[in-house]
């Protein structure tokens, strides 16, 4: 049974969720003062994706009080490639001052060989990156700016059964128009509103140290209208709700239970770049997708570990809505990823 929330405090005074399960806007509001699972636990992280059918662009902006992480890539659908590069910080503990709602608010990050800028008035979003020598000594100078912002959102409040003061507060914004440019070297690369989307992972949180999950999402046009989903599972106790959603022209359609088929290969071992297949307990959500290219990442320092594949390719099959209408999808370019951390 998907549960809604309600208005209000998203934490009690024991620094605990006061109701978990999801809604299509942020109407909890968050107060990092309130939480007791630690201070180095404290997890705070804006995530942008950018991509039309030739080129995708993600950063990350991120503070996990014992670690800054600011991270940008460029993933060239076509050839295929990615070249992915991330500046951490030591111990920031806050500082980074992150909003407390996605609604307003900027994020600015300047070091000497980098600068992160998310400015939010409330109505366009504008990201302003630069990296000195991103590759091949060449510079890289991003900037983007994100307009028509959907109606609805998913928003999820996840407690985990492991530690009641844990918690994941978490938005996921699909289908943002969007324009810009990127400059590498020589090199311009122009992003068209027309074509060009964007989505935003918007996170505030106390996690548990080990955690598996699994996310995907795609934008793009179907017959005129503008559809987007969010697909995933496996992070905290989602009893109160999935964080399975799709919508139309901005609007949330609520799904259960999506399931991650990854192929493996001989030796049992996920192989992320054979087809995937994705089902729903209740039908309504049954994919195909074809791989193109796998962002892998796996970082090990002393007893922190990241191990991320996120492989980008196109989802073709059919999708239920809320009012039985049956949607057809053919080649919507997308992700789907499996990520184990501890940290």
């Amino acid at each position: 049974m998907q549960k809604l929330l309600s208005n209000g405090p998203l934490l009690n005074d024991k620094g605990e969720l006061c109701e978990c399960g999801y809604s299509t806007s942020l109407i909890k509001n968050y107060d990092r003062n309130k939480i007791k699972g630690g201070k180095l636990r404290i997890k705070e992280w804006d995530y942008y994706l950018i991509y039309n059918n030739n080129f995708g662009v993600a950063i990350t902006v991120d503070d996990n009080s014992y670690m800054g992480l600011n991270s940008f890539t460029i993933i060239d659908f076509s050839k295929p490639y990615e070249i992915t590069k991330s500046p951490m910080t030591f111990m920031p503990l806050g500082k980074t001052n992150f909003p407390s709602s996605s609604k307003i608010g900027d994020v600015v990050v300047k070091k000497k060989n980098y600068s992160f800028e998310i400015l939010n008035d409330g109505s366009t979003r504008k990201i302003n990156v630069y990296i000195k020598n991103f590759k091949n000594k060449k510079d890289i100078r991003a900037n983007f700016k994100l307009t028509e912002e959907p109606k609805d959102s998913m928003v999820i409040a996840t407690p985990f059964k492991e530690k009641k003061t844990a918690f994941y507060y978490n938005q996921k914004t699909i289908g943002f128009k969007v324009s810009g440019k990127v400059f590498f070297g020589d090199d311009e690369i122009v992003f068209n509103k027309k074509d060009t989307y964007g989505l935003l992972d918007w996170g505030r949180g106390v996690w548990t140290y080990s955690n598996t999950w699994y996310w995907g999402a795609a934008m793009g046009k179907i017959n005129n209208k503008d559809i987007g989903f969010n697909i995933g599972y496996g992070f905290g106790d989602t009893t109160a709700a999935t964080e399975n959603m799709v919508f139309i022209d901005g609007i949330a359609h609520k799904l259960d239970q999506v399931t991650f088929n990854i192929p493996k290969d001989k030796y049992g071992n996920d192989d992320f770049l054979k087809p995937w297949t994705f089902t729903s307990n209740d039908g309504r959500f049954e994919m195909n997708f074809n791989p193109i290219i796998d962002r892998h990442s796996n970082a090990n320092v002393l007893i922190i570990s990241s191990n991320q594949h996120q492989v980008f390719g196109k989802f073709s099959g059919t999708i239920v809505l809320d009012n039985g209408n049956k949607i057809t999808v053919n080649n919507l370019l997308g992700f789907a990823e499996k990520v184990v951390n501890k940290w």
